[in-house]
């Protein structure tokens, strides 16, 4: 019986995934002063033990200005590597996992309140609040303080900060970087006409305003070993007439092929309140398929994908080339065993739970080093 597309090995310049299922980047807001805690240590332990291929860290600041929220992770000062060194640490003596780290800057979206307290636009003036910084000034949304724009220095700046979270991030030896430039962030904030409307050299045309984001590709390409790869996650779409599109997105994974990306994250939306999503299963799906059709870069399809079969259908019909989950693998961490089961495969669990397969599946697990302090 032949392996299932999804349990099947991916390579990605010279790191080798055991399959095609990866945790994405999910933001845990419980990090202070962009330090990670002993709730990173809980909660990246135990998806580090799903059996799943590469476990992405939640998006991580490259600056204090760039958290989403004043709870979000960074990786910008000597505090914050050495803690999530720590957590990192603890997490790979007990599961060997490959680790990849999406670092992000949030930009007119940051200075936010936890999604549990609202998530609004903390007030400048607030202990928790600061003045945010974009492309443009233009606000997110109607009532909140516009960011200040940024100048040709802050452009240096930021470049820098994101090298040097790539290199803090290698000297963690984490394995891949993923550069957020989805969901209304910085990065996407300079690709989509919604939030970008300078007049320089980076806005206007398509060319103009992929500028930065491909500097920024460039430097922490040039920061990463060779073989380490490096990728980008995009918003296909911003779901708002005259915003970014697919067609454009596709220009931007060409230019990031080009570039030596090993793959594309392909999510949508979030530059602004007015997008009009049509959901529904795998909804994000056919803009992966259009994307990987368009350029052959390694495609990464997510959204609304929860079922094991849904997933490997997916894969079997050459619509994206791996399947990335997020509030899926938060409900049911040991998604990656319960698939293997559905799917006749077998998958890599730590000894110790070994006893937990039921009777039906004894040859679901596959020995590993975990636990072996």
């Amino acid at each position: 019986m032949s392996t299932p597309r999804l349990f099947q090995p991916l390579r990605l310049d010279a790191l080798e995934l055991e399959n095609r299922i990866l945790i994405a980047p999910m933001c845990q807001y419980s990090a202070r002063d962009g330090e990670a805690s002993d709730w990173h240590m809980m909660h990246l332990g135990q998806l580090a033990m799903s059996g799943a291929g590469l476990l992405t860290i939640e998006a991580t600041a490259v600056s204090p200005e760039g958290r989403i929220t004043y709870g979000d992770l960074g990786l910008y000062n000597d505090a914050c590597e050495r803690e999530l060194g720590r957590v990192l640490g603890a997490v790979r003596d007990y599961a060997p996992i490959p680790v990849c780290i999406q670092i992000a800057h949030a930009g007119r979206k940051a200075s936010s309140e936890v999604p549990w307290r609202g998530g609004a636009q903390v007030a400048v003036e607030s202990p928790h609040g600061w003045l945010t910084e974009a492309p443009s000034a233009l606000a997110h949304a109607d009532g909140e303080v516009a960011p200040r724009a940024l100048d040709a220095a802050d452009l240096k700046r930021l470049r820098d900060a994101f090298v040097a979270t790539a290199r803090r991030a290698m000297r963690l030896g984490i394995d891949a970087v993923e550069i957020h430039a989805a969901h209304g962030y910085l990065l996407h904030q300079f690709l989509s006409p919604l939030s970008n409307r300078r007049t320089d050299a980076y806005g206007g045309s398509l060319e103009n305003r992929m500028r930065f984001p491909l500097e920024v590709f460039d430097a922490v390409r040039d920061a990463v070993p060779a073989g380490k790869p490096v990728w980008a996650r995009v918003s296909a779409t911003d779901w708002v007439e005259e915003g970014w599109e697919v067609e454009q997105t596709v220009a931007f994974a060409e230019a990031l092929k080009a570039r030596g990306a090993a793959a594309i994250h392909v999510s949508t939306g979030g530059v602004s309140p007015k997008q009009k999503i049509v959901l529904g299963p795998g909804y994000q799906v056919p803009f992966a398929e259009r994307v990987r059709a368009a350029t052959d870069l390694p495609t990464i399809a997510v959204g609304l994908i929860t079922e094991p079969r849904q997933a490997e259908q997916i894969l079997a019909e050459g619509k994206a080339d791996a399947i990335s989950l997020a509030r899926a693998m938060l409900y049911d961490p040991r998604w990656p065993w319960h698939a293997a089961a559905e799917l006749g495969a077998r998958v890599r669990a730590p000894k110790q739970y070994w006893r937990s397969q039921p009777r039906e599946y004894k040859d679901l697990f596959k020995d590993a080093a975990f636990g072996q302090r």
